[in-house]
């Protein structure tokens, strides 16, 4: 980290904004490498995709009663993405080729129970390694109904070449603490992935309510951040929609969206894009993070240790913990069944 500090990178940064290839895993994954490579080609070595954008959001939490729901729940389920396995796979290797560092989001399946879904994002390096795998910490309101809630061990900032990068999910960039924990460790690009948001109540402005987040971490730490956020496809309307014209206007609605690059000073550094699909480019010069943090460090000077003290359980949390190695595992034939296992720790 220290080295990254002293060099301090320029690099032109990608914001996508786009739709998935809704509940089809392999062709979100296909979209997002032609969109990876396009934005490689214009220069980009960071490109952050929108939250969840592998397959897609459940609308219909906000448009369906739980009961409704359900059915669509199993739905996602069977289209979401296992990790390690071969969608993340392909993103990965897409990295790889491009020499570029890559923030997706996506539904991960649990390996240890079907009633769980995380809403996940993935860090992947310049060189293809998957950095980190981040889940939402508080899945936002009607989401509730469908992703369980990650844990501390992955509230993290990662070591890449475009600098010292972290990472948050749509309403997570209202966590004060959870923004504070990344810039205490000393993060200088922030990714923030949003979904458009068009379920929300009528005087709820989607768009502004993203501008005024990033803007906001920007500022309060001195920083750059890349935010990138979905929009809603004709096939994402008739999907969810199908006659209902209340939900079809529903999802109408504008200002919905927003992508975008924030510079330390809280101001877009180029204009962001609304609803419309597309990628943003700018440029990124990390030494401009310097001459305001002398003004207003509020992970140094600006602060109070003495005063304020953050404690974070960064500790991984699973379903079960053995102290000890349980019994070897009966053959089946005796017992009727595999013997237990030992839980990954």
């Amino acid at each position: 980290m220290r080295e990254q500090m002293e060099r301090l990178p320029r690099f032109k940064a990608a914001a996508v904004q786009s739709s998935p290839v809704f509940l089809d895993p392999a062709a979100t994954v296909d979209k997002a490498v032609a969109l990876l490579t396009e934005a490689a080609s214009h220069g980009a070595e960071l490109v952050v995709f929108p939250e969840v954008f592998v397959p897609g959001y459940p609308y219909w939490n906000w448009t369906m009663n739980p009961v409704q729901g359900s059915p669509w729940f199993e739905r996602l389920w069977r289209a979401s993405v296992d990790i390690p396995g071969p969608h993340v796979d392909a993103l990965r290797a897409a990295a790889r080729q491009h020499g570029v560092v890559v923030v997706i989001g996506v539904n991960e399946r649990s390996p240890r129970s079907l009633g769980v879904l995380y809403n996940t994002l993935l860090i992947i390096g310049s060189d293809g390694e998957l950095l980190g795998v981040h889940r939402k910490l508080v899945p936002t309101w009607a989401e509730k109904l469908t992703w369980t809630g990650g844990d501390g061990s992955s509230v993290k900032v990662h070591s890449t070449p475009v600098g010292p990068l972290g990472a948050l999910a749509c309403g997570e960039n209202t966590n004060t603490l959870a923004r504070f924990t990344l810039l205490a460790q000393g993060e200088l690009v922030h990714a923030a992935s949003y979904i458009a948001l068009p379920v929300a109540p009528e005087d709820y402005d989607m768009a502004d309510a993203i501008a005024v987040r990033t803007a906001a971490h920007s500022f309060e730490g001195k920083l750059f951040s890349v935010v990138a956020c979905s929009t809603i496809s004709p096939e994402i309307v008739d999907t969810v929609a199908g006659d209902d014209e209340d939900v079809r206007r529903m999802l109408a609605r504008p200002r919905s969206a927003l992508s975008g690059i924030f510079g330390p000073d809280g101001r877009p550094v180029t204009e962001p894009l609304v609803d419309d699909e597309g990628i943003v480019y700018a440029d990124i010069d990390l030494a401009k993070c310097i001459q305001p943090k002398q003004m207003h460090d509020i992970v140094g000077h600006y602060n109070r240790f003495d005063v304020f003290r953050l404690h974070v359980d960064n500790t991984p949390r699973t379903p079960v913990t053995f102290t000890t190695d349980p019994a070897p595992p009966l053959p089946s034939d005796e017992t009727g069944t595999a013997g237990a296992t030992k839980e990954e720790s």
